[in-house]
């Protein structure tokens, strides 16, 4: 499990992200989870009927992955997906770990290729306690799901909602469904719809390539 999955899991903040992302894959689908961690939200998509697998970088995340019997190999997602054919999966999934990949722009790219449809969360950089707090200490915020100092934190591309909106028209794919949170609780309403970037902490996005 990686610093930011340990820090959510703490504060219950994955329990329900796990929950929402579970319930957008169909029983009996192809999931490829792209920084798996130790294995949590597979566990759960395995037990729904999922055919599940997974990539980390971390060895001990991929002991853990096996311990609890899950199909999972060591390897860095900057580096791409060139093993597997271009739609060889109905779901590709990146929970909370776009932010800290060293090139997002690529790792979706070749995640729109692997699979039919992906999954992408991260913290909202454009939520307004950051922006309060940028504002008023001149600092680098902190809160919580961004709790790091800023010489120790594993985000290195923090992006907002109107960000990956941008992202997605520039690179030609389709957002089919946005799921809003703020203090792990689930938003909804017209609201959230038009001031996601400003009052959404966390997003979950569901796209697919046009």
């Amino acid at each position: 499990m990686h610093r930011l999955e340990e820090h959510y899991t703490r504060s219950k903040g994955l329990h329900l992200n796990y929950s929402i992302i579970a319930d957008m894959i169909e029983s009996g689908s192809a999931v490829l989870d792209l920084g798996c961690g130790d294995g949590t939200l597979m566990k759960i998509l395995k037990d729904k009927g999922v055919k599940v697998s997974g990539i980390d970088i971390n060895r001990d995340n991929i002991v853990k992955c096996l311990e609890k019997g899950l199909s999972v190999i060591q390897g860095d997602i900057d580096e791409g997906l060139h093993e597997y054919p271009d739609k060889s999966y109905d779901y590709v999934i990146l929970n909370q770990t776009l932010q800290a990949t060293e090139k997002p722009d690529y790792v979706i790219r070749e995640m729109l290729r692997a699979g039919k449809r992906v999954v992408v969360s991260f913290p909202n950089f454009g939520y307004w306690r950051v922006r309060f707090y940028l504002l008023f200490f001149g600092k680098m915020p902190k809160s919580r799901i961004l709790p790091f100092e800023w010489y120790d934190t594993p985000n290195i591309h923090l992006l907002t909602t109107t960000d990956f909106r941008n992202f997605a028209q520039k690179h030609d794919f389709k957002i089919i469904k946005k799921i809003c949170m703020r203090r792990a609780k689930l938003r909804k309403g017209i609201f959230y719809k038009i001031f996601d970037n400003l009052f959404t902490e966390e997003v979950i996005y569901l796209c697919t390539k046009n």
